[in-house]
């Protein structure tokens, strides 16, 4: 077969189309460039189509698995060398396909991890070169059809990744075949789709449909040896757009709602950094064991591609190494063998006869609740024989794009139905506002480093990418979800999953935010013993909007660690059960991180239904913020509307002398434990300060001051400073009056005020609103961005029961 028609034009001269570096996404030698951002590649993912990875599986549910039936070998064997692919590995790789029956000890069937990875340490540094390089096929077939799948599986000694490691490694790359009539060649068949496995089988696969090429490309991971696929003709480099070629490496679809091909793909190629961690067995590195006499540290991915624990940097690293493909394996009996850095063999899988994979469970590190830990480990222990897996029989079952089984489907009267739902979202890092004055509010940002992901109640732990958060098949009911990466605090939010074809959004409409280590405050609430529990928590701040939105995890009374004091940032604090709720029943304390810049209201909905704010305001001290009281209804929100109003006057007046340098230095009132004093006792002095900034020394509580402009202030009236802060005075003083209603119980009269309040809002508003250019620095910034809170809480405020 040929390759597809492209445009081959080259400006350099070089094969295959290569342009100009400054237009390409990544180098022809597949060095990563940082020239195109994760949000450039979204704008563009329109152009790949509309599907969505809603209802995307890598099983078979509903009906029955279809038949499959098995190649004689003399076939099985013509196929594997008509499409047996090129591979291509990166700089710091070290366990390259191999023949495990090397290291098999004599007459036994089970292969020990030790005698593996030892042994190919050993044979590599005595060669100088990769070892008994090799390849293993298998061939099946469905009946009654012109489907014919040829799958090649690789072998390494060892896994080491960012988010797990175990002895031994298996993966796979499916070539489904059409050996119609109608095909180019009967005898070898027609490439119909390529499905190259990624990190897990909880995430997309890199897939392609029609390639128009007989042998694929395989780019694997570094350390994990995920498959990423070279279809078009940058064949070492991975690309998920077509943009410096005219096609792309997959053609899944897009994954909604972020409009970004769902396919795991090659993250460090795609110039994202991702962090690995090293193995350690028994608290010690793994290559000082004494069983492993010829490992050292040099046979490990590279320190430099390495962080040692996610918890314990104070943010994410910089200066991990993007991708840069080295080596290219091909098949020994192709036509281009001579041009490759080395060739391997092909040999059937049926020979290779190893019953077992054995080896002790590792040691990793990734924030996930204690109860947990022995549900994952047999995720860092070892990998089953290939023959074991689903996917071994019926390679459909690792189809997990929905237009690529439609077509398996369609094209060839298979049985692929029985889809369930996924969990998608999107990772946002949090920094610190240019935009707020002080410690006053928070942005989100593209994360650094890409992530880990994990189901509490389906414990396999899987990497972000391009910051996606995407776990495939989730089966319907409440699970909890666990975000985590280096140098970040943890996220982690109850979700309630149902199979209605629809992918469930994590984090806030899709957002997942996390916060540095040096930087996170756990917020925590632990509601009064007569109270109901909490239902839900909504985390919203002034510049960044909401940054949570969920039911956290359950935190034990009196636990106060945190990410920001070095521990491991959720061991006991997330200990929550696999159904979501709380792992011991007297644990009814929540708790979620956020940035100690932002400025916050934490809204808590009860399981009743009743809702509460409260103002969070963190200290640059302050390790966690524990809100007091979280009780629901009127008489909470009323206190908020308060909380916020007088911090809000308090910090206006620093503007008295035209700039908000000294914002940081003003106590403000919140509703955490370690904020000495409240709004009702510090209101009178924050009114009084404010008067006396706004040059107002008489005792009016009641008068509007919304447009006044009398002296006082930098400029006095004619800046517009004085009037506003009239009016912060007036809607404070409102609302102190609304309180006092609220606090003594008086439902009607807290109702009356608080209508009050609104009318005294929108004079404030309309005061910032004609003098916003008059005013000092970033203050129109920092009261704009409030009053729509303010006015969402005094409805919300009127509609609540006492």
């Amino acid at each position: 077969m040929t390759e597809p028609t492209r445009d081959r034009a080259d400006p350099e001269g070089a094969p295959g189309g290569r342009r100009a570096a400054a237009d390409r996404e990544t180098d022809v030698d597949g060095t990563a460039s940082p020239g195109i951002t994760r949000r450039d590649a979204l704008a563009a993912a329109g152009a790949v189509g509309a599907s969505s990875l809603a209802g995307c599986s890598g099983l078979i549910g509903g009906g029955d698995t279809p038949e499959t039936g098995t190649v004689d070998d003399e076939r099985a064997r013509t196929l594997a060398v008509a499409h047996a692919p090129d591979l291509y590995f990166g700089v710091g790789e070290r366990w390259f396909p191999t023949d495990p029956r090397e290291y098999l000890a004599d007459g036994e069937s089970v292969l020990d991890g030790f005698a593996a990875l030892d042994g190919y340490s050993r044979d590599t540094d005595q060669a100088g070169e990769p070892p008994n390089r090799t390849v293993f096929y298998n061939a099946v077939d469905y009946p009654e059809t012109d489907l014919v799948v040829v799958q090649y599986w690789m072998y390494s000694a060892f896994d080491q990744f960012s988010i797990n490691f175990h002895w031994h490694d298996w993966e796979v790359l499916h070539a489904f075949l059409d050996v119609s009539e109608d095909s180019g060649d009967p005898e070898t068949g027609d490439p119909t789709l390529l499905v190259a496995s990624a990190h897990s089988r909880k995430v997309p696969n890199n897939e392609y449909l029609d390639p128009g090429t007989d042998r694929a490309s395989v780019i694997s991971e570094v350390g994990s040896h995920s498959s990423a696929l070279g279809v078009n003709e940058t064949k070492a480099v991975f690309e998920r757009l077509p943009i410096s070629t005219d096609i792309a490496d997959v053609s899944n679809g897009s994954l909604a709602p972020f409009d970004i091909p769902a396919a795991y793909g090659l993250p460090r190629g795609e110039g994202y950094r991702l962090p690995f961690s090293a193995p350690e067995l028994d608290d010690a590195p793994l290559y000082e064991h004494p069983d492993l006499p010829n490992v050292t540290r040099d046979h490990l991915v590279p320190p430099e591609f390495t962080v040692d624990s996610f918890s314990g940097i104070p943010s994410p690293p910089e200066n991990l190494p993007l991708r840069e493909t080295e080596l290219r394996f091909t098949f020994e009996d192709a036509e281009d063998a001579a041009e490759a850095d080395y060739d391997y063999a092909l040999e059937p899988i049926a020979e290779v006869g190893i019953e077992e994979y054995a080896g002790p469970q590792l040691s990793f590190e990734f924030a996930v609740p204690s109860f947990a830990e022995d549900a994952i480990a047999s995720h860092l222990t070892t990998v089953g024989t290939p023959q074991g897996q689903p996917r071994f029989a019926n390679p459909i079952a690792d189809v997990t794009d929905p237009r690529h089984r439609s077509a398996l489907s369609e094209r060839f009267d298979v049985d692929v139905t029985g889809l369930a739902g996924d969990v998608v979202g999107l990772l946002r890092e949090a920094t610190a506002s240019d935009d707020a004055p002080g410690s006053n509010g928070v942005d989100t940002v593209e994360p650094t480093v890409e992530g880990v992901a994990l189901l509490e109640s389906d414990p396999e732990a899987v990497p972000t990418f391009n910051g996606v958060v995407a776990l495939q098949d989730v089966p319907e009911g409440d699970h909890t979800l666990t975000v985590n990466g280096a140098g970040v605090a943890p996220f982690s939010q109850g979700l309630a999953h149902e199979e209605d074809g629809e992918p469930t959004t994590a984090g806030v409409d899709g957002d997942v935010v996390v916060a540095p280590n040096e930087d996170a405050v756990k917020v925590r609430a632990s509601p009064p013993a007569d109270a109901p529990g909490v239902g839900r928590v909504a985390v919203e701040d002034d510049f960044a909007g909401a940054v949570y939105d969920g039911l956290p995890p359950s935190v034990a009374d009196g636990d106060d660690a945190g990410a920001s004091s070095g521990d491991d940032g959720g061991s006991t604090e997330t200990a929550t059960a696999a159904d979501g709720t709380g792992a011991n029943e007297g644990d009814r304390g929540v708790a979620v991180y956020a940035h100690r810049e932002g400025a916050y209201t934490t809204e808590i909905e009860d399981e009743a239904g009743a809702v509460g704010a409260f103002r969070v305001n963190p200290r640059a001290d302050q390790a966690t913020a524990t809100i007091l009281e979280p009780r629901t209804g009127k008489a909470s929100l009323v206190s908020f509307l308060l909380t916020i109003l007088t911090e809000t006057t308090a910090q206006a007046t620093v503007f008295a002398d035209g700039d908000a340098d000294g914002i940081d230095e003003v106590g403000v009132p919140d509703s955490t434990a370690e904020q000495e004093g409240s709004a009702e006792d510090v209101v009178d002095d924050v009114l009084a300060a404010a008067a006396e900034a706004a040059g107002d020394d008489s005792d009016d509580d009641g008068g509007d001051g919304a447009g006044t402009g009398g002296g006082g202030g930098p400029g006095g009236g004619s800046d517009g400073f004085t009037g506003l802060l009239r009016a912060l005075e007036a809607t404070t003083t409102a609302a102190k009056r609304a309180n006092e209603a609220a606090q003594a119980g008086n439902a009607d009269g807290t109702d009356n005020r608080l209508r009050g309040l609104r009318q005294r809002t929108a004079a404030l508003t309309d005061a910032l609103e004609r003098t916003r250019e008059k005013l000092p620095g970033r203050l129109p910034e920092l009261v704009g961005r409030r009053l729509p809170q303010v006015e969402r809480r005094i409805d919300q405020a009127i509609e609540a029961d006492a």
